[in-house]
């Protein structure tokens, strides 16, 4: 069976991490464009996108998005945006459905409530499914976001109930998150035995396991997301200097696994896109 070529996305910022932990993380517009680009001109094909306040506050103000994603799209020609719906922990349902009203092509929607280190992220069933209904309503193709095994599960039910978007499916395996599914090839095998044939998959590896996550998941013919939302160190000891470091650790991984690495028009495709 032939293997498609390798999408990666870059989670340039996420909600958590701070410049105390490392001083590239972006908060400002101009941050944002930069570490974007960074990523993109490293072979990123795909942003997720959180936003900020210039004072590191994070937010999921419509207009917030607006002019984040419009800056980003005109540095990153074609490059596809993956707005976040998940926004910070203890953060609104309504809050969080914000950037759906920009009509994105793709938002995140995660798949169940989990633990994240000492908080609870709360994605019930009604959450779910009102996610899943302003999606379908608008359009807007999600990737499904999974911490836990058990969110396979309930995502697929509800898509087979018709109350969330269905095939093709796209999946992004989060594994390492303290309190979640551990993050080994075996529960990667795992997952990606239990989705429909057809879907397309990323697999996210947190801190450590960002790298040791990657390799399996080029080699099974997956798709890889780096950033600094999930991990900070290009290696051992070491801060990456911009997100485009990490893109280009993995583009460089999958030339030694003979996977190339798709442009965005390329991914745009596999992922079966609209635009």
């Amino acid at each position: 069976m032939k293997t498609e070529k390798l999408i990666i996305t870059a989670a340039i910022c996420g909600a958590e991490v701070t410049k105390e932990q490392n001083p590239a993380v972006p908060y400002t517009l101009e941050e944002m464009v930069r570490e974007a680009k960074s990523a993109y001109d490293a072979g990123a094909a795909v942003i997720h996108v959180h936003v900020r306040w210039d004072d590191g506050t994070p937010t999921q103000d419509r207009e917030r998005f607006r002019v984040v994603m419009d800056a980003i799209q005109a540095a990153c020609p074609g490059v596809i945006l993956i707005p976040s719906t998940g926004g910070a922990v203890g953060m609104t349902a309504e809050e969080r459905l914000q950037p759906t009203e920009l009509m994105p092509e793709m938002a995140t929607l995660d798949c169940g409530t989990c633990n994240f280190g000492d908080d609870v992220f709360v994605n019930d069933l009604p959450i779910l499914r009102a996610f899943g209904k302003r999606m379908l309503e608008n359009q807007i193709k999600p990737e499904y976001e999974c911490f836990e095994m058990g969110h396979v599960d309930t995502i697929l039910k509800l898509a087979n109930k018709g109350l969330v978007p269905g095939a093709p499916m796209q999946f992004n395996f989060v594994l390492g998150v303290a309190g979640c599914t551990p993050a080994t090839a075996g529960n990667l095998d795992w997952l990606v035995r239990s989705i429909p044939a057809g879907s397309t998959w990323t697999a996210t590896g947190i801190g450590r396991a960002a790298f040791e996550l990657a390799a399996p998941a080029i080699a099974m013919g997956g798709n890889v997301r780096v950033g600094f939302e999930d991990n900070l160190y290009l290696s051992k000891g070491v801060l990456a200097k911009s997100n485009g470091e990490l893109v280009k650790k993995v583009a460089d991984l999958a030339a030694l696994l003979g996977r190339p690495v798709a442009t965005p028009a390329e991914a745009r495709g596999i992922l079966g896109l609209r635009k």
